[in-house]
């Protein structure tokens, strides 16, 4: 039976404890455990204010709600995400799942998408038979309302479907090989799905050695199941096939429906009416040399108002998607489907069709084209003062790369810089100087974690990986991008527009208390205190730079953040400083950024093709789509590095490497190679000299015996011993001896550790037998 939320004034039919107050007033506070259950029932009203209105708290039982509140959360009960409490692990009200299975009444069931954590609840999903559209079934993704289940028994959470997602075929994905046998195996791509026969007259077009999506067949009694092939993908070995692995073990659609590029063919340029005319300002593209398309233009300028003296105007200038993709469309939906372009080593899966992305939204050289621009105006410290937005059409005076706009800077010059350095290069960077000292003020979180790149031959192999220099060419745009962003999302607030915005929470608090167990090893410390900041992070990686714990230190911290992610609720940006924050610069490549420009044209009335009442209406659904398909897309690019770099290290078993640990688990160590930039796996029981123990703090395994081991960021020397290229799973032994770790906190149990010792000694035995 559900419980009544308390009208105001009222004592809260939660109940709670009788308080006596001066002047003889008297109050319920509710217990720890009414406080959790509520949390639990109500996930989408467990604000504070919302707490408190429903237990009919005020006044001095607010501050009192406020520090219970605080408590629960010190002891790891609750957890902050956004401005909503939530018990550890627990699912948000909105979220992507995808069914999986369904239980003996037929009841579907499902688990959070791109969720890959060892404690993933399962979810009972709801189908109404007054639901309208196909029904959904197994392997489909849904976007779906949550609610906690009251029942004692079932699944923990029951969902509501909102809306279908994607339709996916209860197809495998594998390699077709042959067996010793003469029989044909399909080898799946997902390690966890067994090996299946496919018997000849159901081979279709496909070879040994081919990528294909087979069909499994009802499986017998007996024997290993039997599958139909369905689609030939491509030979292993060509070129594109490694990324075509993730394409479609991660479901990206990749293959644009014949009515999205019937409407993309159909598009004609937008024409001058309507638009301020800017094809005289000379703004320039500076991107990477390989960039197909160019969705940015900058210029700067000193500001003459002799009010701001050492001023200056920056303009920043964004492809005009919204003119071309109108909601509802079938170009509008798939890009929502989309949710964003993947960018893998070999290719680029867009949001948009190439008519779009690389021709009439693409901000080429000498070619008009519309935009949204921004004129912001800054004082000589770096605080900005002023902005405008503005729909108009403009021509890039120069396409320029990175290397090259830095280059001219530097002294070197060419053909193409040389005309402009003086009237354009050179006024962007001092308008950089400037922009930047307010970035210094601001603190924003400053890690040290270089982004490294696969080089491919032509054959898309590995050439190699390279780490690119970080350029203060690449500052200024990323820097001048940032403060167009804030402009957008500073007016849409201002206008009472909604919006999603680009949000990063702060550590929660268990996070917070893991990263100051782990200093406290280091002889460091993290303050205590509700108002974190960036700064304070700073502080402490300023105090490691150069030093050995440095990359060890630099790790921590980062895997101490929260993930940011997409919200029509704002809670700012803890990483970059900032109060608001949306996503404005990319509509090319992200669909967020499209309907920030829609709001944009809405709220300022810069034409009919602003965000739509509809839209509006469905920001939070939309919100947790687009960030499950980033998360989507960044796990898919993962797993495509891995692939790439297993294939090409195929052929140097028993070769040492230099590597850095990057991961410690109770079961093992994940080391990473600098060089290629892949991880692979040292099983715990392969670790010899001792019984190893997680010492979860220190984020290390040490040994019982001699209190050495191996800790996150060691640099250490591995022998590759096994690689599983379709799987990009590589297992090493470790050859460097383990290292005093006289900082861990781990205490041990003598008698854990002679069973541990035992059951170690047991798993090695059985490792040198699989070696022979």
């Amino acid at each position: 039976m559900a419980r009544s939320i308390s009208g105001k004034g009222k004592k809260s039919s939660w109940g709670g404890a009788r308080i006596s107050e001066p002047g003889g007033q008297t109050s319920y506070r509710p217990t720890r455990e009414q406080i959790l259950a509520y949390i639990t029932d109500n996930p989408d009203r467990s604000g504070k204010r919302e707490i408190a209105r429903a237990f009919g708290l005020k006044g001095n039982d607010r501050l009192w709600l406020k520090d219970m509140l605080a408590g629960l959360q010190d002891d790891g009960l609750l957890e902050k995400n956004r401005k909503r409490l939530s018990r550890p692990g627990a699912l948000p009200p909105i979220t992507v799942l995808e069914i999986f299975s369904s239980d003996r009444d037929g009841t579907l069931l499902a688990r959070p998408a791109e969720r890959d954590d060892d404690d993933v609840p399962i979810v009972s999903v709801r189908v109404s038979r007054g639901d309208k559209g196909p029904a959904p079934g197994i392997g489909d993704r849904v976007l779906a309302k949550i609610f906690r289940n009251k029942d004692v028994e079932g699944p923990p959470y029951t969902a509501r479907i909102m809306k279908l997602v994607d339709r996916r075929q209860e197809a495998v994905l594998g390699v077709l090989r042959v067996a010793r046998d003469g029989t044909f195996r399909l080898e799946p791509v997902e390690r966890r799905q067994p090996e299946l026969i496919v018997d000849a007259e159901f081979l279709g077009e496909a070879k040994p050695g081919d990528l294909v999506e087979a069909e499994p067949s009802k499986i017998g009694r007996y024997g290993l199941p039997r599958a139909k092939v369905l689609t030939v993908l491509g030979s292993l070995t060509s070129e594109k096939a490694v990324s075509m692995i993730a394409i479609h073990a991660h479901e990206i659609p990749h293959i644009f429906p014949s009515e999205v590029l019937e409407e993309a063919e159909s598009l004609a340029p937008v024409s001058l009416a309507g638009r301020e005319d800017w094809r005289d300002l000379p703004l320039v593209t500076i991107d990477p040399a390989d960039a197909k398309d160019h969705d940015d233009a900058v210029f700067a300028a000193p500001d003459e108002d002799e009010k701001n003296p050492g001023g200056v105007i920056v303009w920043v200038a964004i492809a005009d998607v919204s003119a071309y993709v109108r909601p509802g469309t079938p170009l509008d939906r798939e890009a929502l489907k989309r949710g964003n372009s993947v960018y893998f080593p070999d290719r680029v899966v867009p949001m948009l069709p190439e008519r779009i992305s690389n021709d009439l939204c693409s901000l080429r050289e000498t070619v008009d084209r519309p935009a949204m621009a921004v004129k912001m105006t800054f004082a000589a410290d770096g605080r900005k003062l002023r902005h405008s937005f503005h729909r108009i059409m403009m021509k890039s005076a120069a396409k320029l790369a990175y290397q090259q706009a830095q280059a001219a800077i530097d002294g070197i010059p060419d053909d193409k810089t040389s005309p402009i350095l003086d009237t354009v290069l050179r006024p962007l960077w001092d308008a950089y100087t400037v922009v930047k000292r307010g970035r210094d003020s601001r603190q924003p979180l400053e890690l040290d974690l270089p982004e490294r790149k696969i080089l491919l031959k032509p054959d898309g192999t590995v050439d190699r990986v390279i780490v690119p220099d970080r350029l203060d060419a690449h500052k200024l745009i990323e820097e001048f991008m940032i403060q167009a962003n804030v402009a957008a999302a500073e007016t849409l607030e201002q206008k009472k527009q909604a919006l999603v915005y680009r949000i990063h929470d702060a550590p929660s608090l268990a996070k917070q208390e893991t990263l100051r167990e782990f200093l406290a090893t280091v002889g460091m410390s993290l303050a205590r205190g509700p108002q974190l900041r960036p700064a304070q992070f700073n502080t402490i990686l300023e105090r490691v730079r150069g030093q050995d714990n440095e990359a060890l230190v630099n790790q921590v911290v980062l895997r101490s953040q929260s993930q940011a992610e997409y919200s029509p609720n704002n809670i700012g940006h803890f990483g970059l400083n900032l109060r608001r924050y949306a996503h404005f610069t990319s509509p090319i490549r992200r669909y967020a950024d499209l309907i920030v420009h829609r709001a944009l044209i809405s709220a300022l009335g810069l034409g009919s093709d602003g965000l739509t009442s509809d839209e509006e209406a469905r920001l939070e659904e939309t919100s947790a789509l687009i960030s499950a398909t980033e998360r989507r897309a960044m796990a898919a690019e993962r797993d495509t590095v891995d692939r790439l770099v297993a294939a090409y290290l195929a052929e140097r078993i028993d070769e040492t490497f230099e590597a850095r640990i990057s991961g410690v688990t109770k079961s093992g160590l994940f080391v990473q190679l600098p060089h290629f930039g892949a991880d692979g796996f040292i099983p715990v029981s392969s670790l010899e000299g001792d019984y190893y123990i997680y010492d979860e703090a220190a984020h290390a395994l040490v040994g019982e015996r001699t209190r050495a081991g191996f800790q996150l960021a060691d640099k250490v020397e591995v022998k590759l011993l096994e690689v599983a290229p379709l799987a990009g799973a590589m297992r090493f032994e470790m050859l460097t001896e383990p290292k005093p770790l006289p900082g861990s906190t781990r205490s041990f149990d003598k008698t854990r550790g002679q069973k541990g010792r035992m059951r170690a000694a047991q798993d090695r035995a059985r490792a040198r037998v699989r070696r022979r």
